[in-house]
């Protein structure tokens, strides 16, 4: 039975309202990192694979996430920046400062001073690693533009990731929900794993310890 006039198919339905939402979700998560927005991108690439228009959908997918994270990072990066041009600095570079310790800052400024721009690929892939990155640039008051040069690709291969991991769950599972749950769990692992290692590994500060 063909469907009736008017009438949108769910398929079509489910893209004009999730991919606007991933763009918001993976901006907001560039801003705010309350939101995980690798394992969001993996669920997506989830659900993409197992559409009709695949490979259509997966690459879209990867696309919108990619330029969500690009936006959120320019966002970012232009609020840390009027911080570091006033005299009373601002709340998001304070906020910047926060979530950057010391020696990580300190790693970040010597690779960037080695490498240049291009740090930022790698600081875009590396579990805790966007930050600092970030604040190297802003403490050596890189214009925008060369941050920008620097974080296109590098939001390119993040998406790139996080989607390899979605088709990767889509693919072993038929069901959609398992592939989702493989594919979120992988991307939480990712991005907690370095944490939790440095707090209980040899060194950090496990039970008993501080």
């Amino acid at each position: 039975m063909t469907a009736a006039a008017g009438q949108v198919p769910p398929e079509t339905a489910q893209q004009a309202v999730g991919y606007p939402a991933l763009f918001v979700l993976v901006a907001l998560g560039a801003l705010v990192p309350v939101i995980p927005t690798g394992a969001l991108v993996s669920t997506a690439a989830v659900v993409a694979f197992h559409q009709e228009s695949l490979p259509f959908a997966v690459l879209l997918v990867f696309a919108v996430s990619a330029l969500a994270a690009f936006t959120g990072d320019l966002a970012l990066y232009w609020l840390g920046r009027r911080g570091v041009r006033s005299r009373g600095g601002s709340r998001w570079l304070e906020a910047l400062r926060g979530r950057a310790t010391p020696e990580r800052l300190e790693q970040a400024q010597a690779k960037l001073d080695e490498h240049g721009v291009l740090v930022l690929v790698v600081s875009r892939l590396v579990p805790a690693g966007r930050i600092p990155v970030m604040l190297a640039c802003l403490l050596a008051e890189l214009p925008l533009h060369r941050f920008a040069r620097g974080d296109g690709p590098a939001c390119l291969a993040w998406a790139a990731a996080y989607g390899l991991i979605g088709i990767l769950g889509g693919s072993l599972f038929s069901e959609p929900w398992k592939g989702v749950a493989l594919a979120v769990g992988l991307a939480l692992l990712i991005s907690a794993g370095p944490a939790v290692w440095r707090r209980i590994g040899p060194g950090g500060a496990g039970p008993g310890r501080g």
